[in-house]
This record gives structure tokens, sequence and C-alpha cells, in this order.
């Protein structure tokens, strides 16, 4: 069985992941508020992180949680300014052993349900009355042997020297979280460009169990997002507790994973197309990509599944990436996810725009094409981007 710590991680990013793709934006947990109580020795980093991890896993785990939301403009995103997902709200979180678990935030619209095993996660908002799913990514472990073994610390040394060429780390520091002793660590890109400011991470200094995780804008003091964890009882959980099924007439939104497709390659997958040339002769649309963008030269550009052109311009946390597909019907463009929000000129035509502190979002169509230009960048370097495109 795999350690609860391990799939804990796993499964707390990709529910992050599917929620932020269900409301077509970034977005991702921040740091919770430290805790009263004990608070575990000084230690280096390498140390606290070898220790924590050595240490035995808990049964299950449950929680009180408050979650805040400060990365989308009020109502201004698929018209759910009432929704947990969109505005916040509070409720409770059940961790299992085997790698399955659930979030409960409420709200005046109605809850939300977060609910994972290891192959799936589905998010259920019932102020739309809407369940989002999404495929986890298969293990890389084949033996369970393999996941229990914690790593030597000369293993952890050399990922945080890794780590460290591109991130300023801060840590560990001892805190205390939801009463429980633990130790925090900051870190901070190192290179310039993107609104990014740090990434917080907390876990608890005997069992290794995540406690928190966060997202810090640049310039900001205050989290972007907040999920703070309090409250927190280590002990077996109850299947019942994880086991929450939405209503038989919510409307179901695939995010991806494993659908069935044809191609033309033994994995049934369609080969990837790279290079501007053999990308714009293979796509079925008209493809525009330009040579730069904002003062930004295109790094890469590729045809993917034979239907999605993804181009990437500059490189790390300031890169902006363009995405392009067949435009769809004029009556869908203006149903689209983010046709409630303003609109900006681009060219010719009109794009709807997402502003966040994390970065910029635009979608429009012309042309044939229908494009989403997106980055961790400022709302005038994404209007300027989106312009070369035209």
């Amino acid at each position: 069985m795999n350690r609860l710590r391990t799939i804990s991680t796993r499964s707390l990013v990709a529910l992050v992941l599917a929620a932020l793709a269900a409301a077509v934006g970034g977005t991702a947990l921040a740091l919770a508020a430290a805790g009263t109580g004990p608070t575990p020795p000084a230690e280096p980093l390498d140390q606290a992180i070898h220790d924590a991890v050595a240490g035995a896993a808990p049964s299950g785990i449950t929680a009180r949680i408050t979650f805040t939301n400060r990365l989308f403009p009020s109502g201004a995103l698929l018209g759910q300014a009432g929704s947990a997902l969109m505005s916040g709200g509070s409720g409770r979180l059940w961790l299992t052993g085997d790698g399955r678990g659930r979030i409960e935030l409420q709200s005046d619209a109605g809850d939300v349900q977060i609910v994972w095993d290891t192959k799936q996660v589905s998010v259920y908002d019932a102020s739309s009355n809407t369940v989002y799913r999404a495929d986890l990514p298969a293990s890389t472990t084949s033996s369970p042997s393999t996941t229990d073994t914690p790593p030597a610390l000369a293993r952890i040394d050399d990922i945080l020297s890794k780590l460290g060429a591109h991130w300023a780390i801060d840590g560990a520091q001892p805190t205390n979280v939801g009463g429980q002793p633990a130790y925090s660590a900051t870190l901070s890109p190192k290179e310039s460009g993107g609104l990014l400011g740090s990434l917080e991470l907390a876990w608890d200094a005997q069992h290794g169990v995540p406690l928190r995780i966060g997202i810090y804008a640049r310039g900001d003091s205050s989290p972007v997002l907040e999920l703070a964890v309090d409250q927190i009882s280590l002990g077996p959980v109850a299947s019942s507790d994880v086991a929450v099924s939405p209503p038989a007439t919510a409307k179901v939104t695939d995010l991806g994973g494993s659908s069935t497709t044809t191609g033309t390659n033994p994995n049934g997958e369609t080969p990837t197309v790279t290079g501007l040339a053999a990308v714009q002769a293979a796509a079925p649309f008209p493809v525009v990509v330009p040579g730069s963008a904002a003062d930004l030269n295109l790094t890469d550009v590729r045809l993917v599944g034979g239907k999605t052109v993804v181009a990437v311009y500059g490189d790390g946390l300031g890169s902006i990436a363009l995405v392009e597909r067949q435009a769809a019907t004029a009556a869908a463009d203006q149903s689209g996810a983010l046709a409630s929000l303003p609109t900006v000129p681009v060219g010719s035509a009109t794009a709807h725009e997402l502003v966040t502190p994390l970065g910029t979002v635009l979608e429009w169509q012309s042309g044939g094409t229908s494009f989403v230009l997106a980055g961790s960048v400022t709302k005038a370097t994404a209007e300027t981007a989106a312009r070369s495109v035209g």
C-alpha cells in the first residue's frame, strides 16, 4: 500500500488542478495560518525532510479547513460569484490510508465536494449542479516497497541542490499547523519574469503529512488563495466519509485523461508535430504563429493530438503560451467560459480577458481559428502579445 504522505501530495495537487481547470484559470492552495501549540526542534532542511518521511504514516486524517479565494475578479468568471470554488468557503477534509480523500466546502450557494482516489478526481459544484472530472497520472512506482522506503539523506541533498539552481529555499522553520508540530519552507524563484512571488509548504514533523502548500503573487504579502487547516485528527477514516456521489441530474464535464482516441502510432495516439512549417502544413485550420510576441521570441511550437497548436514565447516563469484550435461557432464563442468577462480589441477581433494577480488569459476567434493566450504576465504584456498575433 502506498504511504499516505506520498498519496496526499499527489492527490491534493491533482484535485487543485481539476478545480483550476474547471474555473478556467490558475489556482493553487495557499499557506494556512500557523496554529498555536508545540513546535519541533530547529533542524537543517534536509534532516527535517528525512526525519519526517521516515516517520510512521498515519492511517487517516480528518481536519477542519477554510478556503479563501482572492484570485478571480468577484463574480466575473462563469457567473459563479457564490460558489465556494470562486469565493471560498469553510468545510472539512478526509484522507484515508489507501489513497482516497474528500474535501467538502460549504457556502450560501451550495456545497462543493472534491473526491478522489488513486485514479480519478471529481469536483461537484452545487451552485451550477456540475461535476468536473479528471484522471490522475498513473503511478510510476511498480513496487510498494519502493514507495515505502524513505530516501537517504544524500538523495534529499541531491534533490535540494538541483531545486536550488532555480529557487531560493528558506527552511525548515519550526512552526505549528492545526495543533501539529511542523516545519515550513518557502521557495522563491531566482529568475526574473512572471508574477509568482513565492511558494510555501508545511509538513507534519513526525509523520511527513503535507499540511499546507501555498502560492503568493510577487509584491503581495497576503496569499492569493488560502486553505487554512486546523483541528487535525490522525486516525482511521471510514470509507463512507470519502464515498460521496453527485446527484444523478448533475451535468458532467470531462477535464481530460483516459479518453478513447485513434491515431497512427502503436499507442493509439496521434504523433506530435514540431516546427512551424510542419505544424502549419499538418494543422486542419489556419495557424498564426508570429516569430515574437511582447518582445519574447518563439521558443517552441507543436501540433498536439492533430487538433491543437501550442506555441511558447520566452522561457521560464515569464513565458507566454498561445493555444490555437479550429474556431467554434459564433454562438459557442458567446457562451464560452470567459464570455462574461471584459473585452479588449485584438486586431480586428474582440477578446475576452481574465486578469488575476498571477497572470492574464485572453480568448478570441479570428479567421477560422480560436486563440487562447495565457501567461504569468501583466495585463499590458498579455494584450501586447495578443495583438502581435491578431
